[in-house]
């Protein structure tokens, strides 16, 4: 047995509480090194006197890993266990003093693995409408124009010319009101927005003043409609939280600028001089980009103000939560305040980071509930895209992500393709409209919760920021769309309600066909990709070169 690739921690990815009186263990081990993995438990003060033994369930394999879980329903929750191995030749128990070849019971509240108490503040509970949603995600200037009495001399771009990163097309909060039938319509119920404050910008990522709508977007009561009209049709809104820096242009940043040390607020940037001096740079920006000073999120009254914007929108418009811009830049400490205070205003109101990378420190149940999955974004590009991976890897390293979070994080990781932020997908596979719809049928049938950037649905094509973010082509024949089909694929997410458990990801026998498979409340799933250059087959399912299978419920879709 390969004993250093042994690996479990309380309290972790690999023990959580799902309930007042259930917990999820889970044991990682080296892949194909295991027969059989047991675990041995019972309340940590009656060691001795009431073990119970069960056996654990490989759920997922990894390219290097397997890791095995079990749920265990408890009626005292003083959890203590040791694991019970076999590898076809040997018995090992495995405690915190590593593998053995036996183990003392009766001296175990030296060395047993324990989970001393469920306490209910401790569970992070899933918001249901989050794991059940389908997103639908707008750089608000290139989606839609429909107020006909704003100020339009800021326009610069025709609608539909290629943008550049100074580009303003015109699109509003009104033409997104327009528009949520067609959204509704695609099967998305909820919506992500970039940000709608006012700034200089397109994109706005550099807010001037959190408290106003910027004006080329509309208004506050443009925002309460927006509110209205998707709570109407039982849809939800996420905003974007830019909480790691600001514009230089804000009052805060201008008043230090304006008075240096003297200003009250400059403790509240990360200053090292008197004044804040671009060139040479001495503050800490967003990036390289000076115009865009970082916040310091350690300092409690930054926190305060921060908390008071993100609070002000849940209480004033009832949004539905928060998409949070760079946040793995900003402050542990702050985010569990932020988590407190947002749940507090509304229970139900989401926290989803922008962590590119593993974020499973922030995903304990005390700050986000989800970040955006970035991960699964590159496992699709390296398999559907670049052909770094091929069926076996593909189901490898998705199993490896999963297993980097708790099943209640992954029932509402927001999963995507592509987003403002990254070359259109449609576009990194050479715009094969195959290759896109297997995508995206892996993307609504993946754990958590699938989100498409706007236009996806006309095969928008487009390069990196800005090239990504063109205008939306409403004019595009239906015919020649996506929309029936990505609402078949929201369909079945509806229909079956899937959570994590029961997710199986592998690879064929002959190594052709990537192989999903979920069970779902009321009814199961299982798709087939075919990526490879040569026929795959699984038991009686056969896959042609580059093409993919669906089967809902026993039947064949799509």
């Amino acid at each position: 047995m390969n004993q250093f690739a042994l690996l479990h921690i309380t309290d972790s990815e690999y023990c959580f509480p799902v309930s007042e009186n259930e917990i999820v263990i889970r044991l990682r081990t080296a892949k194909n090194d295991i027969e059989r993995a047991y675990i041995i438990y019972e309340s940590k003060y009656v060691i001795g006197n009431s073990q119970q033994k069960l056996q654990m369930k490989k759920e997922l394999s990894g390219e290097l890993y397997d890791y095995y879980s079990i749920r265990l329903k408890l009626e005292d929750t003083r959890l203590a266990y040791v694991f019970y191995l076999y590898d076809g030749k040997e018995y090992y128990y495995f405690s915190e003093d590593g593998a053995t070849l036996t183990y003392d019971f009766t001296k175990g509240f030296y060395n047993f693995f324990q989970y001393p108490y469920i306490n209910s503040a401790d569970i992070l509970k899933k918001e249901e409408w989050l794991s059940q949603a389908s997103f639908y995600q707008i750089f608000i200037d290139r989606f839609c124009m429909a107020d006909g009495n704003k100020d339009k001399n800021y326009i610069n771009l025709k609608w539909g010319d290629i943008p550049n990163a100074k580009s303003f097309a015109g699109g509003d909060l009104k033409g997104i009101i327009s528009k949520l039938e067609y959204i509704k319509s695609l099967g998305c119920d909820a919506l992500y927005l970039t940000p709608i404050f006012k700034s200089p910008s397109n994109h706005k990522y550099d807010i001037v003043d959190y408290f106003e709508v910027d004006p080329n977007f509309g208004d506050e009561t443009d925002l309460t409609n927006l509110v209205k009209e998707l709570h109407n049709r039982g849809m939800k809104l996420v905003l974007d939280a830019v909480f790691n820096h600001v514009s230089e242009l804000n009052d805060k940043f201008q008043d230090v600028i304006s008075k240096g040390k003297e200003s009250e607020y400059y403790d509240w940037f990360v200053i090292k001089g008197d004044y804040p001096c671009a060139s040479p740079l001495n503050y800490e920006v967003f990036a390289g980009c000076t115009y865009m000073p970082k916040w310091n999120t350690s300092n409690v009254q930054v926190q305060d103000y921060l908390i008071s914007i993100a609070t002000y929108y849940i209480r004033e418009f009832d949004i539905d939560g928060w998409r949070l811009d760079v946040s793995d830049e900003i402050s542990h400490d702050f985010w569990r305040r932020f988590r407190k205070e947002i749940k507090a205003a509304k229970e139900s109101a989401v926290i989803i980071g922008e962590n590119w990378h593993n974020a499973s420190n922030y995903l304990r149940g005390d700050q986000y509930d989800s970040i955006m999955n970035y991960a699964f974004t590159k496992a699709a590009l390296d398999y559907f895209a670049y052909g770094q991976l091929d069926a076996q890897g593909m189901a490898n390293k998705l199993n490896d992500i999963l297993a980097r979070n708790t099943d209640t994080v992954n029932d509402m990781m927001l999963n995507l393709l592509d987003s403002h932020d990254t070359d259109r997908f449609f576009s990194e596979v050479h715009e094969d409209r195959k290759k896109l719809k297997a995508a995206l049928a892996l993307l609504y049938l993946f754990p958590g919760a699938p989100s498409i950037f706007y236009g996806t649905e006309c095969y928008t094509v487009g390069g990196y920021d800005p090239d990504c973010r063109r205008c939306m082509d409403f004019a595009k024949d239906k015919e020649d769309t996506l929309n029936d089909y990505i609402k078949q694929l929201a369909d079945i997410r509806k229909k079956c309600s899937f959570q994590f458990s029961g997710t199986h990801i592998f690879a064929s026998e002959d190594k052709k066909l990537f192989c999903l498979k979920r069970q779902g409340r009321n009814g199961d799933v299982m798709l087939y990709i075919n990526e490879s250059e040569s026929i795959g087959k699984e038991k009686d399912i056969q896959v042609a070169p580059g093409d993919f299978r669906l089967f809902v419920c026993g039947g064949e879709v799509l």
